[in-house]
């Protein structure tokens, strides 16, 4: 971690990572402008500084509250729906699909300032057919990466590769349109207008970032922290007493609450450290010769920043494959260096979703462990993480959830 932080230290004010050749591929191929996840340079760094005033300052984060607040309660009501159906009445299968659903009806209602239905009985067609396109993105990515670019016109998975790309991005386009129209009759109205979608049509033609780019954060955390938990039951009792300590029976947790809850806060540390997202990253030094400990590093080096191994080193975390987020509480064994462990990045180039990825996590786990116990799945199912270009587990996590006496 030592040469990690005197590598990202000297960054510069336009961190280039690994070339995006296979999303740019499709902006390129469709004529469409690359956004802030593929951007690179003075351009990046101009949509950066957009997007930054209205994503990452806490103080900004919290305005969304009310919004995660209102989609938590709609992942609360089809868990309800999911368990009763189960014929032990209490087993939900596939916990990753319905935290996938719940962290995409997030995100679009913040960044499109409209429910899309993701967590309806029934969801709504064209819902569907965006959340399909994004798993095929992902899929048909990987083969469309190792293969040859001869074998595009011979095999299916280019063609589906940017046949995803295109639905993403015509619902994308659908939903802005749709609030343009309404922004145009409030103002005729004399309505002052508001929101992170409307603040970013009124700075000037903007590529906004896919929702994809930021579900695997909180669907795959959540997931993963849930299955440590349920098979765990102290350290879930230990964050259940938390809560009671903390909210009160007759209302729900709050964004006021999360930093009066260091339990809450730790499992979703060690959960990213066990489980960083994105396994690797890496950056290119094009400027510039850098300097790491006593070696000389030409310009136009590439550095591959292996997050998982770090965060795995017994070096800095003592039993490193164990579930200990009492790792990350104050007075407990020596201090981790900070950069072994930095799920969502570092500098200007860290994640732009940090603050409502953290929001999210922190408000469903806390409302989910407040009205129930968790329990593992009762056919002992183990599961491990496997990476699909992010870090996904191998099988489907099941697990009971059993209600708790006096939830509100």
């Amino acid at each position: 971690p030592v040469w990690w932080e005197q590598l990202l230290r000297q960054e510069g004010k336009y961190p280039m990572r690994s070339d995006m050749a296979l999303w740019k591929e499709h902006r390129d191929t469709r004529h469409l402008p690359y956004g802030p996840f593929t951007e690179e340079g003075e351009r990046w760094y101009r949509l950066r500084q957009v997007l930054n005033k209205r994503l990452l300052k806490p103080s900004e984060a919290v305005l969304y509250a009310d919004a995660i607040g209102e989609v938590v309660s709609d992942l609360m009501v089809r868990l309800q729906d999911e368990r009763s159906r189960s014929p032990s009445g209490v087993l939900v299968g596939d916990v990753a699909n319905l935290l996938y659903r719940f962290a995409l009806e997030g995100i679009s209602y913040i960044l499109f300032e409209t429910r899309i239905g993701c967590l309806k009985q029934q969801v709504p067609a064209e819902t569907q057919h965006f959340i399909d396109s994004i798993n095929l993105m992902f899929k048909n990515s990987i083969f469309a990466t190792v293969l040859p670019r001869w074998s595009r016109k011979v095999l299916p998975f280019w063609d589906r590769y940017l046949d995803s790309w295109d639905t993403i991005f015509a619902f994308g386009k659908n939903l802005i349109d749709r609030k343009m129209k309404e922004l145009e009759g409030q103002v005729e109205g004399g309505k002052e207008v508001s929101g992170y979608l409307t603040y970013l049509l009124g700075t000037g033609p903007i590529s906004l970032t896919p929702c994809c780019a930021l579900l695997p954060q909180t669907s795959n955390t959540l997931s993963w922290a849930l299955y440590h938990l349920s098979r765990d039951p102290g350290i879930q009792e230990t964050l259940y007493q938390e809560l009671k300590a903390v909210v009160p029976a007759n209302r729900f947790p709050g964004a006021e609450d999360i930093p009066k809850m260091p339990m809450l806060r730790a499992v979703i540390k060690e959960t990213l450290r066990v489980y960083p997202v994105v396994p690797t990253n890496a950056r290119v030094f094009y400027e510039k010769d850098i300097v790491i400990g006593d070696y000389l590093f030409p310009k136009n080096t590439l550095f591959v920043l292996a997050h998982y191994a770090m965060s795995h080193d017994e070096t800095y975390f003592p039993e490193p494959e164990r579930f200990l987020p009492q790792r990350w509480l104050r007075g407990y064994g020596s201090p981790h260096h900070p950069f072994s462990s930095i799920p969502f990045g570092y500098g200007v180039r860290a994640c732009v979703g940090r603050r409502i990825a953290e929001l999210e996590m922190h408000l469903a786990l806390a409302r989910i462990i407040q009205a129930f116990e968790v329990r593992p799945d009762p056919r002992g199912v183990e599961v491990t993480s496997v990476s699909r270009i992010v870090l996904v587990a191998d099988k489907p996590i099941n697990l009971e959830f059993i209600a708790r006496p006096g939830t509100p």
